[in-house]
């Protein structure tokens, strides 16, 4: 039968009523046991997730932890079982860090899951059944009314007054009026108005529909799949971190190899000296403590960025934001606040503007952008008080949220009539309601009969203008008198408002008899009086506003993408600043264009309207395959998808679905798009950081590599420093110095600059460079140290201490260096600037006395007493290099580096 191949929503009732063979009065109970063995059960598959040995394992699937576990296995080859240990534990840690952080994406299917009903009104042999979802099968008549979830994807054959909100599928603000007469074959999805899809909501009247797609042939279904076949994108710091590791493990081990071999046969060496020496090198080498330094700061990106307002669930993407070039977005309740507001109002001779945003009720009411006062204005006033009383909307607040109980049009009435000094309670009393006539889909329009105190009687009708339009003979004009109505005056009103993307109201009334008390048809249906139109749009936050601006400045794209129509879009984009001479995209042209053409055109345009799950996705990948670090926002069970393929996903942690949260790896808890340019600056800030805490580690495993590798090459009969005593070094650095980098403050400049450049290396040439300058530094100073007291006594063991502690003094003065990339260090910000500097460094100082001067800590490490005079000399060499770097730095400003 393969039903899901037919175009649904093009097909009449009739002819979907034959192609499925059923009829209105329902399936047999038979036939619908076959189906379903057939078609298998109206349900989505689940991910059965990881298990949690599963989730730990992975948390040692990085290189620089198959570093670490070589370290381990060295350090325990020659039987320093502590330093093992201590090493194990850095291992350990990191792994947790990261099993705690990381949620499972796997989760993202069974939100989507849990979005289908529960159950389903169905006729079968013409009986009313109410049966489990599951067991829905094609062909069969389902029965919807208001509050009801959608279970299955429809075509409706009977609908009165029937709206469904498809915000979660299709983007759309307002809930959708659905008919039952079929449309165009290439009808976007929030066009198909004769379908209903599963997962969506009733949130008005009645409808009947027939199954025409259940599971995973539905269009939620479809969703689901996409997500399941999605690979999560590498963030680019794993990728830097593989390259750099692969590159640094290649480098220590060939140099370990060539030292081992010039020493053996070169040098004449004992086969066990060498092997000691090769060791030491490695050790020397690798930087144990960087994925300890690595996770933490991550983890303290993660913690900054709870403060702002967004929850990162995955670790490394906290410094991928660092590294976005285009934030692609949904419009609806990301941008804007998905809460309608009257922007507009237009009378026969003029127009005024709303301020404000969403349902709170502060704004300022202008016209020719000057503020006004609705008592100046007595047309206006008239106006808005016909749309307070013909009203069924609630509006309350609660929680210090403006809220509205009812459709969110009507809701916006009450607050453009509060904005402008009307109370709906207190109009209701002054004019109570004596009858009505709601609003139905057949005749578009809804009327309220009132009575006044003073004996006189007025109905109000609010509906499609083109309806009123056709309902009125006179309009209103500000002399409290009527004219006859200005067809096309009205019309071009009208016609204004859709093309700035906005939805439109008409308010018309008439005087009736005091006697008149039951409202009926004949009532209104002519010589009315147009009293003046509405339009309402949902408005982009101005903390969005303010945000897009900044992306600007930091050299970041916003595309705006979005279920809606064009002309809305457009009207947001302009107040966002997003639209260009390019205009838009839409869905359908999309469809047209090849991935090199879409490319081209991505490049310039950045609002897409009517847009689907497939073609955000496929613009995120387009993007991507042309070397753009991509972060998709979204709060729909449509953006899942592209959530999850995107670099980072983001998504709305108020209004945003569970499938949306549990496919992307950061939550704004405020659905601000705001907080994503936070959470980017804080994202470049670690980025910063982290460099930093690199800069800082690799010269001192530099330093002590070279200092192996000068000991074999010059021929040295003992080492200047033990293994061991390379491991205390730079362990306790990294959880001291190294650590206090991590929660370096942000550079006054970190927004101003441009993303770096997708690809780029972890290390630039000019990063090498300050590496191996500090390494040589180093070196040169620590060994000369060593040489110089050597040759005076003669005494190794105090000679190793002195290196020691040579070099943990050369760290403690590079440290300063390192908080400034390039920038100078000598300002009160740069050397008093981060705390943590000067507290780790009192701390280190504390465990260096230990190592050098506590008996069990001179027999674990071979080390001895120092006298005064001693950390004199070491505090004048180490010194040096703040001096020497700085200097270096002035150079390279010099040049713009």
């Amino acid at each position: 039968m393969e039903e899901h191949k037919h175009l649904w929503h093009h097909k009449s009732t009739e002819e979907t009523f034959n192609l499925l063979s059923t009829q209105p009065e329902g399936l047999a109970s038979q036939e619908a046991f076959q189906r379903l063995s057939e078609y298998g059960k109206n349900k989505l598959p689940t991910s059965p997730g990881r298990s949690v040995v599963q989730r730990l394992i992975s948390q040692f699937h990085n290189v620089l932890i198959y570093v670490l576990l070589i370290v381990i296995l060295v350090t325990v080859t020659l039987g320093h079982w502590m330093d093992a240990a201590v090493v194990g534990g850095v291992v350990m840690i990191n792994a947790m860090i990261g099993f705690i952080q990381e949620g499972r994406a796997e989760n993202a299917l069974n939100a989507i899951k849990a979005m289908l009903a529960p159950s389903a009104l169905v006729l079968r042999e013409g009986h009313q059944v109410n049966i489990n979802a599951e067991q829905l099968v094609i062909g069969d008549i389902v029965i919807l009314q208001s509050g009801d979830k959608v279970p299955a994807d429809l075509r409706l054959f009977r609908a009165k007054n029937f709206h469904i909100a498809e915000a979660a599928l299709t983007g759309e603000s307002l809930a959708i009026e659905k008919k039952i007469t079929a449309v165009s074959a290439d009808s976007e999805l929030a066009d198909r108005y004769c379908m209903a899809y599963s997962g969506t909501m009733i949130t008005q009247g009645q409808g009947t529909g027939i199954v025409v797609a259940t599971g995973l042939d539905t269009e939620l279904g479809k969703i689901s799949s996409l997500v399941s076949k999605i690979e999560p994108a590498t963030t680019p710091l794993l990728k830097q971190v593989a390259q750099f590791s692969r590159w640094l493990t290649a480098s220590i081990l060939i140099i370990a190899i060539i030292t081992f071999v010039f020493g053996l046969f070169v040098r004449d060496y004992p086969i066990t000296d060498m092997f000691l020496a090769a060791v030491s090198l490695a050790v020397a080498a690798i930087p144990e403590g960087l994925p300890a330094i690595m996770t933490i700061t991550l983890a303290i990106g993660v913690e900054r960025m709870a403060k702002r307002n967004t929850i990162i669930r995955k670790l490394p993407a906290v410094e991928t934001l660092g590294a976005v070039t285009v934030i692609c977005t949904d419009k609806t309740g990301t941008l804007t606040r998905n809460e309608m507001t009257v922007r507009n109002t237009v009378t026969a001779d003029c127009q005024f503007e709303f301020g404000g945003t969403g349902y709170d009720p502060h704004g300022v009411l202008s016209t020719g952008q000057h503020a006004t006062y609705p008592e100046q204005q007595p047309l206006l006033s008239q106006t808005i008080r016909a749309a307070v009383l013909c009203n069924d909307a609630v509006l309350k607040q609660q929680d210090n949220q403006w809220q509205v109980l009812g459709d969110p049009m009507e809701g916006a009435l009450l607050v453009a009539g509060i904005k402008a000094g009307f109370d709906a309670d207190t109009e209701n009393k002054r004019f109570p309601p004596t009858d009505l006539i709601p609003f139905e889909s057949e005749h578009r329009f809804m009327a309220t009969l009132h009575h006044s105190h003073e004996g006189k009687a007025f109905i109000f009708v609010k509906g499609a203008p083109e309806q009123l339009l056709s309902m009125c003979n006179q309009q209103q004009n500000s002399h409290e008198a009527t004219d006859a109505v200005n067809q096309e005056y009205w019309q071009q009103q009208v016609e204004l408002m859709a093309q700035r993307g906005m939805r439109v109201l008409a308010i018309a009334y008439r005087p009736t008899a005091y006697e008149h008390i039951e409202l009926a048809f004949d009532d209104v249906h002519d010589n009315l009086i147009m009293l003046g139109l509405f339009g309402f749009i949902d408005p982009p936050r101005i903390e969005a506003i303010q945000a897009v601006t900044e992306c600007n400045s930091a050299g970041i794209r916003v595309k705006m993408m979005t279920g809606d129509h064009v002309s809305t879009a457009k009207a947001i984009a302009n107040q966002l600043g997003l639209i260009n001479d390019h205009d838009t995209l839409t869905g359908h042209q999309i469809d047209t264009l090849s991935d090199e053409e879409l490319f081209t055109l991505a490049k310039h345009i950045d609002v897409y309207a009517r847009v689907s799950p497939e073609h955000k996705m496929r613009l995120v990948d387009t993007l991507q395959k042309h070397n753009q670090i991509v972060a998709m926002t979204g709060d729909g069970v449509n953006d899942a998808p592209a959530l999850k393929r995107s670099d980072i996903g983001t998504a709305m942690g108020i209004n945003g679905t569970a499938s949306a949260k549990e496919a992307a790896e950061m939550v704004l808890t405020d659905d601000n798009f705001a907080s994503i340019t936070a959470a980017v600056e804080e994202g470049r800030a670690v980025y910063d950081n982290l460099k930093k805490a690199i800069l800082f580690i690799l010269p001192t495993n530099g330093r002590e590599a070279l200092i192996i590798l000068a000991a074999v090459i010059f021929g040295f009969r003992e080492l200047p420093l033990t293994p061991i005593q390379i491991l205390w070094v730079n362990m306790i650095t990294a959880v001291t110095l190294a650590l206090s980098l991590a929660f370096e403050p942000k550079e006054p400049d970190i927004m101003q600059r441009a993303p770096r450049a997708p690809g780029s290396p972890l290390l630039t040439r000019h990063l090498i460079w300050r590496i191996l300058f500090v390494s040589l530094i180093l070196m040169g100073g620590t060994l000369g140290m060593f040489i110089w007291e050597l040759g005076q006594h003669d005494d190794i063991i105090m000679a190793r201490t002195i290196a020691v502690n040579t070099l943990v003094m050369f760290e403690i003065f590079y440290l300063f260096n390192s908080r400034y990339i390039v920038s100078s260090v000598f300002c009160w910000q740069g050397l008093f600037g981060n705390v943590y500097v000067i507290v780790a460094i009192g701390v280190l100082i504390v465990f260096q006395a230990c190592f050098t001067y506590l008996p069990i800590m001179q027999t674990l490490f071979g080390t001895t007493a120092l006298d005064a005079d001693v950390w004199f000399r070491i505090f004048l060499v180490s010194s040096s290099v703040l001096l020497l770097v700085e200097i270096e730095k002035f150079f390279l400003r010099s040049v713009n580096v």
